[in-house]
């Protein structure tokens, strides 16, 4: 049964999107004449099916901010969107766990069914570059405007939540602006990348190494089990485009990846193309994975089967992907009554790289089933921090001369019932002319600086590539 905030027009068969924007429109005009007034925020929901469009070119074609886009890994459930119905936003340095609460507790007040889109900051007691500002300790919005493909199915919705004491008139005529403002074509691009004019590294090779040195000495000490360092690659253009053309130039369509786009205002933008899953809930069921261990085909030359044989085969890379696979089995114990970790190891193949890959399906105690006791025990994962996970994120703040804004952090999106976080690697920022990328390579004992250094560009190789760059 829908819930009477759902309005959904029964059509005979999917529309184009031109006729799809007007039957919204009408859709939300004459719901209008029928509201008066509230007494408590209302959620209502305006949904119609369409004829099959590519919600990436849809999103490209609209003239709005904020723009999301979400594609989980299994590519079944696409979300791209525009505006913003409802926000919950946080932006006060202090510890993610504050964050994760204070997100929980506004999510609970939300209607069942309504997904916020968004992201939190890797380590929030990290003062933050300043290209991060568009970027709070956490944002996660409610678009006004969306187009969905769930199982094949597109969807055409706007959200629209009334508040009382306002204007209800208003409220919809700022809907109905927002609807009549759409460009319905989703007609291809031929927009260019800008020249680059210059290409760095943040810490450069030699200082990667020093780092890496004091990192393995540590490790003799006993002082970690494993740590995870990133690097800061930027790259300068000539002058600005806008950032959804990643996206949009992405030419690894069968890629086992999260796609996670993330534009709070124009020309600036956080996006991820990502392996990692944090976590999966449906009410008290969890699903999470371990991954980590890391293997490029290029450097193996003789085929698929050999790279998936010789990570299989490497005792570092088995060992770095046990650190994080035990970890997270013995973090999830304190609130789970049962846990079924997967016996066998896996492999997940991407376009130049592989990865070990062990997944886990859990479920939830009663007293812990809520996404910010799921958040506040995997976030940080030991495959983007380390273990021990509190010596680990101490010494990434120390170690490495930036800050990871939103890298690394829990991207996705969060309803009462449910919800899907992926662990946002592989990503960038555009600010302006400048693309911020980052990745980073896990150290356990025994460790090659120069290798992992390696392992670094084989990681963002594919985003450079889109440029037409190479490291």
């Amino acid at each position: 049964m829908n819930k009477l905030t759902d309005i959904i027009e029964p059509v005979s068969e999917p529309l184009p999107m031109k006729k799809a924007v007007s039957a919204l429109q009408k859709m939300v005009i004459c719901h209008s004449a029928t509201v008066e007034s509230i007494s408590e925020k209302q959620l209502y929901t305006f949904s119609l099916t369409v004829a099959a469009t590519d919600p990436l070119l849809w999103l490209h074609n609209q003239d709005c901010c904020p723009k999301f886009f979400w594609s989980n890994r299994g590519k079944n459930d696409l979300v791209a969107g525009i505006g913003r119905a409802d926000i919950i936003e946080h932006d006060k340095t202090g510890p993610n766990s504050v964050s994760f609460d204070i997100l929980q507790k506004e999510v609970s007040k939300k209607d069942p069914e309504a997904r916020y889109f968004g992201g939190f900051c890797f380590n929030n007691e990290q003062k933050q570059d300043e290209h991060w500002q568009a970027f709070k300790s956490f944002t996660f919005v409610l678009p006004a405007i969306q187009l969905a493909v769930k199982d094949s199915m597109h969807t055409l919705s706007c959200h629209l939540m009334l508040e009382p004491g306002k204007d209800t008139a208003g409220q919809y005529n700022r809907l109905l602006d927002a609807i009549d403002r759409l460009n319905p074509s989703a007609s291809h691009d031929n927009t260019r990348f800008p020249d680059i004019k210059a290409l760095s590294f943040s810490p450069d090779q030699k200082q990667w190494v020093e780092t890496c040195g004091k990192v393995l000495a540590g490790f003799r000490e006993g002082l970690m089990g494993k740590i995870i360092l990133a690097r800061q690659t930027l790259l300068e253009f000539d002058k600005g485009f806008t950032p959804l053309l990643f996206l949009l130039r992405y030419p690894f369509s069968e890629n086992s990846t999260y796609r996670f786009y993330f534009e709070p205002e124009e020309n600036t933008a956080f996006f991820s193309f990502t392996p990692e899953r944090l976590y999966r809930r449906d009410n008290d069921q969890l699903l999470t994975e371990a991954l980590a261990g890391t293997c490029s085909r290029e450097t193996i030359g003789n085929g698929n089967g050999d790279a998936c044989q010789q990570l299989l085969n490497s005792e570092k890379d088995m060992r770095e992907h046990k650190f994080v696979r035990d970890t997270i089995a013995r973090e999830l114990k304190p609130i789970c009554s049962e846990i079924d970790m997967e016996e066998s190891v896996q492999v997940l193949q991407l376009n130049r790289l592989v990865h070990l890959y062990t997944q886990c399906r859990a479920t939830l105690n009663p007293e812990s089933n809520s996404d910010t006791a799921v958040l506040k025990t995997l976030h940080p994962t030991p495959a983007v921090g380390g273990v021990p996970r509190t010596k680990a994120l101490e010494q990434i703040i120390r170690l490495e001369p930036f800050s990871r804004g939103w890298y690394a952090g829990p991207v996705g999106w969060i309803s009462r019932n449910s919800a899907e976080f992926a662990v946002g690697i592989r990503s960038a920022i555009v600010k302006g002319n400048n693309l911020y990328l980052y990745s980073g390579a896990g150290l356990v004992s025994g460790s090659d600086p120069a290798s992992e250094w390696e392992e670094v560009d084989q990681k963002i190789a594919d985003i450079l590539a889109i440029t037409r760059q190479k490291v």
